[in-house]
């Protein structure tokens, strides 16, 4: 194999398994995170551009998606031939936008509070996972809210960035984050956000079909670590996935039931506003100790899809190029009615 193709295959899928593994082994930036930074720009931005105008939120939703992408086109144009930075850049940014060890290790510290009988420290640390109201849940309850966030949240902040970032590489990764959060900030249906957090909400659901559907697939592989059937969660997953209100929450929900002889959803709260949603599964309600295993399915999932990532990155940096050869190499193919002439362009470069 040439020099040339192994320098473009080898630092995005080794760049995504070592982001995965910092984030295995450091959890979050404690300070300086650039989501959280990326989340106060386009809060400053909102403030300037809202209106109640669906067309305003498109134009909010694109902007915010070029601040973060505009920077990663740089790094990625400034690395493609320096291996070494490549595999630097890829790596930093596969760490700054997945979340598996804050994710798991804020259900793990609710679950131990629930096990220990403290139920006022459990509704404490439950805004810190989801966005339900936690006043006035009782352990079941809270147990059922870790369990779906544990499941929704494998998808959207694990599964999603690695599969856009096999597919894009660091462009692919920030933008999908700055996506993921545009929804988290205005994509949820509240009377000042329902026309201008619509674009937002839409694209989010866009970009999270393929890896929502992965993540139940995968959630079904690993179901006997959890001493769950394979079958049986796939089942699950296939039957149940689709009644859930979100487009994609409930495959991954349904999937994690399935796998944790659960069954998940219920009644609501969020911000006052009460929402019933439909059972996912056919087991029995989720306990405190249900939330441990829920974390070591997560767990399993990211190095399924860690590994899935890195495979497919691979696999599409070995794609031929289909530009057309510059001057020195091949002549590109003629036109007829051009003798002599240059073929026009065709598509797009490779990965």
């Amino acid at each position: 194999m040439e020099r040339a193709t192994l320098t473009k295959r080898w630092p995005l899928p080794a760049g995504l398994l070592a982001g995965v593994a910092a984030d295995a082994l450091l959890g979050d930036p404690r300070r300086g995170h650039p989501v959280a930074a990326f989340g106060r720009a386009a809060g400053a931005l909102q403030a300037r551009l809202y209106a109640d105008s669906t067309l305003r939120g498109a134009g909010y939703t694109a902007a915010c998606v070029a601040i973060a992408a505009a920077p990663a086109l740089t790094a990625a144009r400034l690395t493609r031939h320096r291996p070494w930075a490549a595999l630097a850049a890829v790596t930093a940014a596969t760490w700054a936008v997945t979340g598996a060890k804050s994710l798991t290790g804020e259900a793990r510290k609710i679950g131990r509070a629930l096990e220990a009988g403290d139920l006022d420290a459990a509704r404490a640390t439950l805004p810190s996972l989801c966005g339900r109201d936690p006043h006035g849940l009782d352990d079941l309850q809270i147990s059922r809210a870790v369990v779906e966030s544990v499941a929704e949240n494998c998808g959207d902040a694990i599964v999603s960035p690695l599969v856009w970032g096999a597919a894009g590489g660091v462009p692919g990764l920030l933008a999908y984050r700055a996506i993921n959060t545009l929804d988290a900030m205005v994509g949820y249906r509240s009377p000042k956000l329902a026309r201008f957090g619509t674009a937002s909400a839409r694209l989010d659901d866009v970009a999270n079909w393929l890896p929502a559907r992965l993540t139940a697939l995968l959630a079904a592989a690993c179901a006997p670590i959890v001493g769950g059937s394979s079958a049986t969660a796939w089942r699950i997953a296939r039957r149940y996935g689709s009644r859930h209100p979100s487009p994609n929450a409930g495959h991954c929900e349904a999937a994690f039931a399935g796998a944790l002889g659960l069954r998940l959803g219920g009644a609501n709260s969020y911000d006052g506003v009460a929402e019933s949603r439909p059972g996912l599964g056919e087991g029995r309600a989720p306990e405190a100790a249900d939330i441990e295993r829920a974390a070591r399915l997560c767990r399993a999932v990211t190095v399924a899809s860690a590994g899935a990532a890195a495979f497919a990155a691979m696999a599409l940096a070995g794609l031929p190029d289909l530009r057309w050869p510059r001057r020195g190499g091949r002549s590109a193919p003629r036109r007829r009615g051009a003798p002599g002439g240059r073929g026009r362009p065709g598509g797009r470069g490779g990965a």
